[in-house]
């Protein structure tokens, strides 16, 4: 019987040595995926940049609230219903019903940021600009008071300003409460300088449904006072023709020459600004 030969230890150690083809197959093994990782990232370097996301949309106007135009003041709620203060005063004149605050409210924060004076010459308007100087006339005892904005309201029923008490006083609202009066815008406060809107005075004496009518008013008053003339105003439901004379350059002139209508027959007349 034939003997198997067995395989020499030295077998084992001429198998851990690769052949010089085996080396050169795994270097490029090696290069190939350094290749494909380079490849991969100028890939990734030169993918374009994802388009930029389209901006957030601006917020929506809170239910009901009024638009308005650039440059005006924003819209504000109270009680349940929205009110659009004034760009601005000029020739702003309104009738209605005045009632006035006091001790509940003095000391407590106004609108504008001031603390209420009870005793101060100020008033509440609903859409008047903050710092409006403003002339109140009773109409009933025709006393006259001015007085500055720098509070909103009042907004209960059909009343138009709300009065210091001081200037409740002076007009005498205190013991009725409420008064009809009419509201003339006159100027503007900014700060401790007042600065009395630019332009000129005229001052109305009537208003009419009859266009007819005020013609002829205007024609019997332009050689006493000067610069009669006629306003049309729409109220929406009729159009009136309001009769305007005369013409000065301050409010210190507009409120003599005022004073001069209302002696000469014209208890009614009032100033507004051109």
């Amino acid at each position: 019987m034939t003997r198997l030969k067995t395989i020499p230890a030295r077998a084992s150690t001429v198998l851990s040595d690769p052949p010089k083809t085996g080396l050169r197959s795994r270097w490029a093994t090696i290069a190939a995926a350094l290749l494909l990782i380079l490849l991969a990232g100028c890939a990734t370097r030169s993918r374009p940049a994802p388009p930029l996301l389209p901006p957030a949309p601006a917020p929506s106007p809170e239910p009901g609230a009024p638009e308005s135009r650039p440059g005006e003041p924003r819209p504000y709620r109270a009680l349940g219903q929205w009110y659009q203060p004034l760009p601005d005063a000029k020739g702003f004149r309104q009738e209605g019903i005045a009632s006035w605050y006091g001790p509940d409210f003095h000391g407590k924060r106004t609108s504008s940021g001031e603390t209420y004076d009870m005793h101060g010459m100020t008033a509440a308007h609903k859409t008047l600009p903050l710092g409006t100087l403003v002339r109140v006339r009773h109409l009933q005892n025709q006393r006259t008071v001015e007085l500055r904005i720098n509070d909103r309201g009042p907004f209960v029923g059909n009343r138009v300003i709300d009065l210091s008490y001081e200037a409740a006083r002076q007009l005498g609202v205190v013991g009725p409460g409420t008064a009809p009066v009419e509201v003339v815008a006159i100027g503007v406060i900014a700060g401790s300088s007042v600065d009395l809107y630019s332009g000129n005075f005229t001052f109305q004496v009537g208003a009419f449904a009859n266009r007819d009518s005020a013609e002829r008013l205007r024609a019997e008053l332009n050689p006493r006072f000067g610069n009669a003339h006629i306003v049309e105003f729409d109220r929406g439901d009729r159009l009136f023709y309001r009769v305007r004379v005369g013409k000065t350059a301050t409010l210190q002139e507009a409120v003599a020459y005022e004073a001069h209508l209302v002696r000469n027959g014209f208890p009614d007349a009032f100033a507004v600004a051109d």
